[in-house]
């Protein structure tokens, strides 16, 4: 997690940055989607919220737009091929995929997360296309959540702020 920092500037002055807080805990799969259409196969990363639960305040959330479910379409950059209009940095480490990865790339600008391994390596640029807030209808499945207690609390003890979890 990120600490609180503080640090001066010779055009700003002081500054103070706070200290990076948890806006939710909850299970998360990427799942390989095969549609009718056999020529868009393509991944999703799922999510469901546990904490907050569902029956408290979850002002932090909505701020960000965090719905408690959500699906999206995951895509993984090719780091061989340029960006449209510069969006990649040119000064960015770029990800080096061993031969077997980068293979599945082709000619193409991005491949599906398929393997999930991609997320693996350092530099790894990638796509989020927001695609449903319910994903038993979307996918035909249901996440079941698994916690009573929030992970974070049990890794992180104090040191970490549940604040915009629990308030």
């Amino acid at each position: 997690m990120a600490k609180a920092e503080e640090y001066d500037t010779s055009t700003r002055g002081h500054r103070h940055i706070s200290a990076a807080r948890a806006l939710g805990e909850g299970i998360y799969r990427i799942l390989r989607h095969n549609p009718k259409n056999k020529n868009n196969n393509h991944t999703h990363l799922i999510y469901k919220l546990e904490f907050p639960a569902a029956d408290e305040k979850n002002e932090p959330q909505k701020s960000f737009n965090i719905e408690r479910e959500g699906s999206f379409v995951i895509q993984i950059k090719n780091p061989e091929q340029g960006g449209a209009g510069g969006s990649s940095s040119q000064h960015k480490r770029r990800a080096q995929f061993p031969a077997h990865l980068q293979g599945q790339f082709g000619h193409k600008r991005y491949c599906p997360a398929d393997p999930p391994e991609f997320l693996n390596f350092e530099g790894c640029e990638f796509l989020l296309i927001s695609a449903s807030d319910d994903i038993e209808q979307e996918l035909g499945l249901e996440l079941f959540t698994e916690g009573e207690e929030c992970d974070l609390v049990k890794t992180f003890g104090d040191a970490v702020s549940t604040k915009p979890l629990f308030e």
